[in-house]
């Protein structure tokens, strides 16, 4: 029997059979707002496949698309794949060093580029050696050096809307998205439409965030990181109406979002919603009535963020596990029924942890001479993992793939973690933040977590650094939500941790530097108590 083609075509042209009538709206950085159909975004999307062919642009090409969340951020989600070609979804955050190798290496032959971002794609323009073509997505070209350029609508203008569009074998590459480089020059995970297709079904299932036709989704979480998580292609083959918050990204914002478009579904870095809760507390007229579930990844809330948005604003957050190789998902948050039969408050200690592997995901923990770890809640070891959409290799870069796949195909995620009795997963560093003092392991993860448990507390990293004597040492640094001293925090502390697992210092900062991606990025606090201070202990 022959195999059906799993395809983003088949799950755009679902979207358009069934769900034609469903509303995509953008939030668009002059203040206006964009509404059309799936019906209407497929018209486009084949008219920007006809300019692709115009232009000369081959099947198995890739292009690269530095956008925010938007509509034609959307029709490029589909045009480039569908067509037989690929998008690399790039982080205009990143270094421009690391542009320039990404860009290179994936040998895009077009960018596309958001107004906004013009300026930083003109800084590295002469470094770019594969691409031919350069598209503004706007209705005009601003000023400008990049040559040729032009714009999106007159790009799509006059073309035709129907597209006799190719039978596509499903192994074929799809997209393409890097790591955030943050240890090193970032990686390239290349992904299939099949990757793609069997990721999103996942979203669906009622183990993990069963999105539906009747959702309205909101990826705060940027497009060009993994994919959205996945949550416009999730609400594609679901049929939901999309909501796609452009520059709106504050906690404001994203409230008057949820309440005007009655979203169901969000999903953003813990920081957002860190942001959000506060926000809710200090005004009584946000309701987010119709705010159903919020999904969130990078770092494990607090317990009393958990609890805000469950007991207060009664809508759940469902924390995900996953990584760029992944695209994104592996684990997730849920309830079995052992689970629900424990006590109140081991039930909801449960729900902490990032959960069970989602179907079709395989996790396994193995020590540093590569031996299983028993599942006991609380012996550690690297966490690997295995599924349908998980790559098997990096981009172009074999020594890479070799040091970070087992023997027998498990990729090595880089995480520690533990997987209890009842199966689930708590990831409990990475195996680069693992402090090592005197012989024994510290957990800069459950410090970070046991910190921002405090009522006080806004937001809370954990460093390692060098010490003369103990080898590594913790250092904390801390964002104030009230006035607390480094005591008060160090005994609060005290009341889960040993002694030797304080702390050496609290250092109290206005806000703490976080990675392109929103997460906390260390290796800038290392840099900079590095410079100021030398390594431990400090010379008062």
């Amino acid at each position: 029997m022959k195999d059906y083609e799993l395809t983003l075509r088949v799950m755009l042209e679902r979207a358009t059979d069934l769900f034609g009538h469903k509303e995509i709206v953008s939030e668009l950085p002059d203040g206006t707002t964009h509404r059309y159909t799936y019906d209407e975004a497929y018209d486009r999307i084949a008219q920007l496949t006809n300019a692709l062919d115009e232009l000369g642009v081959d099947a198995g090409s890739r292009v690269s698309v530095m956008a925010i969340n938007h509509y034609r951020h959307y029709e490029l989600y589909f045009g480039p794949s569908c067509s037989g070609r690929s998008i690399h979804m790039t982080n205009h955050m990143l270094p421009d060093e690391h542009l320039v190798e990404i860009v290179n290496e994936a040998e895009d032959e077009l960018v596309f580029v958001d107004p906004q971002f013009v300026e930083t794609v003109e800084n590295v323009a002469d470094e770019l050696e594969t691409v031919e073509h350069y598209v503004v997505l706007d209705d005009e070209v601003p000023e400008t050096d990049l040559e040729p350029v032009v714009a999106y609508e007159d790009l799509l203008e006059g073309q035709d809307t129907d597209y006799d569009w190719p039978d596509l074998d499903e192994e074929q590459e799809a997209g393409i998205c890097y790591t955030s480089g943050t240890t090193g020059l970032p990686k390239g995970a290349a992904y299939s439409h099949r990757d793609l297709y069997l990721h999103t079904l996942t979203h669906g299932h009622v183990d993990v965030f069963e999105i539906g036709e009747n959702d309205a989704v909101m990826p705060v979480v940027p497009m060009y990181h993994v994919n959205g998580w996945g949550l416009p292609y999730s609400a594609t083959l679901s049929g939901s109406k999309l909501i796609l918050p452009g520059p709106k990204t504050g906690a404001e914002e994203i409230a008057e979002l949820i309440e005007r478009e009655a979203v169901t579904i969000t999903a953003a870095v813990t920081t957002v919603w860190l942001e959000m809760a506060e926000f809710y507390d200090e005004h009584d007229d946000v309701e987010l009535e119709s705010l159903d579930r919020v999904l969130i990844g990078g770092t494990s809330p607090p317990e009393w963020l958990m609890e805000k948005f469950d007991k207060e604003i009664d809508a759940p957050i469902h924390q995900g596990y996953g990584m760029t190789e992944a695209a994104p998902h592996l684990v997730n948050t849920m309830t079995t029924t052992e689970v629900a039969d424990l006590p109140e408050s081991e039930r909801y200690q449960q729900q902490m942890k990032p959960g069970l592997p989602a179907p079709g995901v395989r996790i396994r923990l193995r020590d540093m001479s590569g031996e299983p770890v028993p599942h006991e809640g609380e012996s550690t070891g690297e966490i690997q993992a295995r599924s349908p959409w998980l790559i098997d290799e990096y981009f172009d870069r074999p020594e890479e793939t070799e040091a970070s796949f087992t023997d027998d195909g498990w990729f090595k995620t880089g995480d520690v973690g533990v997987i209890d009795e009842y199966g689930y997963l708590e990831v409990v560093d990475r195996l680069d933040d693992v402090i090592k003092s005197g012989g024994e392991w510290i957990s800069s993860l459950e410090l970070e977590n046991e910190l921002m448990a405090h009522d006080d507390v806004e937001e809370a990293t954990v460093i390692n650094m060098e010490h003369e004597k103990w080898d590594e040492r913790p250092i904390a640094y801390v964002v104030q939500r009230n006035e607390i001293t480094e005591d008060e925090l160090k005994g609060h502390l005290l009341e889960r941790f040993p002694k030797w697992w304080l702390p050496d210092r609290i250092i109290f900062i206005e806000s703490i530097p976080k990675t392109t991606t929103g997460k906390f990025d260390k290796k800038v606090l290392r840099d900079e108590f590095e410079s100021k201070y030398g390594t431990l202990p400090v010379d008062e």
